[in-house]
C-alpha cells in the first residue's frame, strides 16, 4: 500500500456535502482513494510521499468531460469546414474521416487525453462512432489505459447512411447485427461497474440523423442487461436536427427520445440546444442528463443550451468539449468559463450562473451524468482525483480575495498538477505518462495524411 500528503495547501475546495474550503488544508491519499481530508495541522504528517504546497496552490477535485470525440483532434480547423453549420460541417468531414485508421484512433486519443488532462480533467467520456479501415474501439481504449485518464468509452455506430435518408455515407456506416455484436462483445472484455473503475463501456448510437429507431431501441435493451452500461447520444443540436426529427419521425427530438426509451437515469445526451420546456420537464422528471458543450454550439452557429432552466427542473447537467473538429480544442477548464459566461449572456442576468456552481457543473455535475459516485469531491472514500493550481500566475494577480470564484473569472488554462487514481499525472505542469513533442508530431503526420488523402 502507497500513501501520498498533500500538505499546506492554501485553498482546498471539496465540493463535499457540506461544501467546505479548507484554508491551509491537506488530503491524504492511500492507494487509489482518499483516506483523509482536513487542515494540515489535523492530518498525520506521515506518508511515503509527501507533497508540500507551501501555501501557494489551491487543489479541487479533477474535472469530469461528458462529451468529446478523441479522432477529431486530427481535422481541426479544416479550411473548408471553418464557416459551416451542423449538417454541412459533418458532410464536408465524412470523407477526410473515413481516412481514419487503427493508428490514428490510438494517437488521437491519446493527443485529445493530453489536453484534457492538463486543464484539469481527470475523467472523461468519448464517443466514437465510425469505424472505417481497421479502427476499432479496442485502440481507443489501450491509448487512454496508457496514459492514465479515468475513462468511459462510447461504442458509438451510424447505420443509416444517405442511401436511406441519413446523413453519413453509406461507406461510414456499419450493419446493425454487427453494430450490436461488437457492443455485447466491449461491454463483457472491458466493463468495470466496480467502484473507482477506470474503465467503463456505454453504448451510444450517434443521433436521430444516423441510425434508426430500432438501433435505438434494441442497444437500450442491450445495455440495461448488465449493471451500470449507460447510453448516450447527440439530440437537438440545432434547428436542423428538430427538423429532421418531425420530417422523419413526426416527433421533436424529446419525444423521439422517449419514444424508443431513452430516457431515465442512465441516459444522457449530448447538446440538447433546441430541447423546449416540456422535454426538459420531462428530463428533469425522469433523471435523464445533458451534456452542455457551449464552445462546440457557438462554433457551429446552434445556438445557446437553456441550462438554467435545465438545473432548475432538475436535470443532471454536466460539460463536454465536445470533438476537438467542432470546438477545436479540449480546454475543459476553459470551457466551463464560457459556459459560467454564456449562461448569464443567455438569459441576460448575472445570476443565472455563478463560478461555485459553473465549478460544481464540471465535477459533481459531470459525475452524475456519468452515474459515479465515487468522483467530483474531495471525501474520504472517494477516487483519488484531484488538481492543484499554483495562485502565484499572473492571472490570479489581484484575485486572491476569492481564488475559487477567480478559476471562472479569470482565464486559468492549465493545472500544475493532476493526481488520478492515486498517481501523479502531471508533475509541475508537465505530462508524466507520455512524451507529449512525441505525441504531438505523430498527430500532425497522421492529420496531414489525412486531409491530404481527400
Amino acid at each position: 500500500m502507497t500513501s501520498i500528503l498533500i500538505k499546506n495547501i492554501h485553498t482546498l475546495v471539496t465540493l463535499n456535502e457540506a461544501r467546505q474550503e479548507i484554508r491551509n488544508g491537506a488530503v491524504l491519499i492511500q492507494d487509489h482513494e482518499i483516506l483523509q481530508v482536513g487542515t494540515t495541522a489535523e492530518l498525520p504528517d506521515v506518508a511515503d510521499d509527501v507533497l508540500d504546497l507551501h501555501d501557494r496552490y489551491l487543489v479541487m477535485p479533477g474535472l469530469v468531460n461528458t462529451h468529446h470525440h478523441f479522432y477529431q483532434t486530427l481535422t481541426r480547423v479544416v479550411p473548408a469546414a471553418q464557416n459551416c453549420d451542423l449538417f454541412n460541417w459533418l458532410t464536408t468531414l465524412y470523407s477526410i474521416w473515413s481516412h481514419l485508421t487503427a493508428e490514428g484512433v490510438y494517437v488521437s486519443a491519446q493527443m485529445a487525453a493530453a489536453e484534457l488532462i492538463l486543464s484539469g480533467c481527470t475523467t472523461a467520456s468519448d464517443h466514437l462512432y465510425l469505424y472505417p479501415n481497421d479502427c476499432t474501439l479496442d485502440d481507443e481504449i489501450r491509448a487512454i489505459q496508457e496514459i492514465g485518464l479515468r475513462f468511459h468509452a462510447s461504442r458509438g455506430s451510424m447505420s443509416v447512411g444517405e442511401s436511406l435518408g441519413g446523413l453519413p455515407p453509406d461507406t461510414l456506416v456499419e450493419a446493425e447485427a454487427v453494430i450490436l455484436k461488437d457492443s455485447q462483445r466491449l461491454i463483457e472484455q472491458y466493463h468495470d461497474h466496480r467502484r473507482h473503475a477506470m474503465l467503463r463501456i456505454t453504448l451510444a448510437p450517434c443521433s436521430p440523423f444516423s441510425v434508426s429507431p430500432d438501433l435505438m431501441r434494441e442497444s437500450a435493451a442491450l445495455a440495461r442487461s448488465y449493471p451500470g452500461v449507460r447510453l448516450h447520444t447527440h439530440l437537438a443540436e440545432n434547428k436542423s436536427d428538430v427538423a429532421y426529427s418531425l420530417a422523419n419521425f413526426g416527433l421533436i427530438p424529446g419525444d423521439y427520445a422517449e419514444s424508443v426509451g431513452w430516457l431515465g437515469p442512465d441516459v444522457w445526451h449530448a447538446h440538447c440546444v433546441q430541447l423546449n420546456e416540456a422535454s426538459i420537464r420531462k428530463f428533469g422528471q425522469t433523471g435523464t442528463g445533458v451534456a452542455h458543450c457551449p464552445c462546440s454550439n457557438m462554433r457551429l452557429a446552434s445556438g445557446i443550451a437553456p441550462i438554467r432552466q435545465m438545473l432548475n427542473y432538475g436535470v443532471p447537467v454536466g460539460l463536454g468539449v465536445d470533438g476537438s473538429a467542432s470546438n477545436d480544442t479540449g480546454n475543459l477548464l476553459q470551457e466551463a468559463r464560457t459556459a459560467f459566461l454564456l449562461a448569464r449572456v443567455r438569459d441576460c442576468d448575472v445570476t443565472a450562473m455563478s463560478a461555485r456552481q459553473v465549478l460544481e457543473l464540471a465535477t459533481l455535475g459531470g459525475a452524475r451524468v456519468l452515474g459515479r459516485d465515487d468522483i467530483g469531491m474531495l471525501a474520504p472514500g472517494m477516487a483519488a482525483d484531484l488538481i492543484a493550481i499554483n495562485l502565484d500566475r499572473p492571472q490570479f494577480a489581484g484575485a486572491l480575495h476569492d481564488p475559487v470564484a477567480a478559476l471562472m473569472f479569470c482565464n486559468i488554462d492549465r493545472v500544475d498538477y493532476s493526481f488520478i487514481n492515486g498517481q501523479k499525472v502531471v508533475d509541475q505542469g508537465q505530462l508524466t505518462t507520455v512524451d507529449l513533442d512525441v505525441l504531438v508530431e505523430k498527430t500532425n503526420r497522421i492529420a496531414t495524411e489525412m486531409v491530404t488523402a481527400v
